[in-house]
Formats: C-alpha cells, structure tokens, sequence
C-alpha cells in the first residue's frame, strides 16, 4: 500500500522524503525519479516539508524559491526561519494541526523586492499531512508569488 520513506541526497546533502512505492492508490502510470524531480522544480508554488515536531525536512526549488534557506535549516526548527513577529501564527496554526482542529491555513501579504522596489503578492499556505488513520505527520508550507495571476 501507501509509501516508503526513504532516504536520499539532494540538495548537496541528505534528507528525507516520501517515494511512491504503490502506483495503485497514489499515481496513474509509472513515474521516473528524474520526472519528479523535474516536476518539483516546475510547480509554480515553493515549499517546505516539515516533521511532526515541526523540524525542517527539506524543500523544492532551492535556487529559485521566493524565500531563500541556508542548508543548515534542515533538522531546525520551522520557527527559526521564521521573523518573531510571525512565531505566534505558525504556534497556532501548528498547535491547532496536531490536534485535528485545522487542515489548512491560508493568509497572502504583500513584499517589496529588495533590489528593485517591485511589489509582490505571497500566498502562503500550510497543509497538514496526516496518514491514512488521520494521525498528524508534519506539515508542508508552500508560498506563491500571485502578483502575475492577480493582473
């Protein structure tokens, strides 16, 4: 049935991830490693997977993604990539996961580019990732820039 978590490099270092082992009740066809891993390049939305004790797993589109991480995040903590300012929302919406009250959280805010001044509308979302019996496994938090998608 469902996935193996197994481990494997990229990014220059290890970490972990979930392979599709049973095509069955996850994907139609068979899929290579190189088209996943094209694929998480690809998709418009940057993100970040996190454990149950809310330790950075790892992330998709390291060199393009709209908030850049040093490799030392990996095994940290989400909080530390994080301004204070915002710990006590990412508390919230990860206390209120754990304990099944919430599957999604969804804010946007706007950014000003550093060095040109542009602004831009982020769309950030968490989703909660929980097995087959509903158990809490982590979360992913993705962020998408939908100042295009907007106009």
């Amino acid at each position: 049935m469902a996935l193996l978590l197994c481990k494997r490099g990229w990014v220059g270092v290890n970490i972990f991830y979930y392979e599709i082992i049973d095509m069955e009740q996850r994907m139609i066809g068979n899929i290579n490693q190189e088209i996943v891993d094209a694929l998480l390049e690809a998709l418009p939305i940057g993100f970040t997977l996190i454990d149950a004790d809310d330790h950075i797993l790892g992330w998709n589109q390291h060199e393009t993604r709209t908030f850049k991480r040093p490799m030392e995040a990996i095994g940290q903590d989400v909080r530390g990539c994080h301004p204070p300012k915002s710990h006590p929302l990412i508390d919230t919406i990860l206390r209120e996961m754990k304990a099944g009250k919430r599957d999604v959280a969804r804010f946007w805010f706007d950014t000003t580019e550093s060095t040109t001044g542009t602004c831009h509308k982020i769309l950030v979302e968490y989703l909660a990732l929980r097995d087959k019996n509903g158990n809490y496994l982590g979360c992913a938090g993705t962020s998408q820039d939908i100042t295009d998608i907007q106009n």
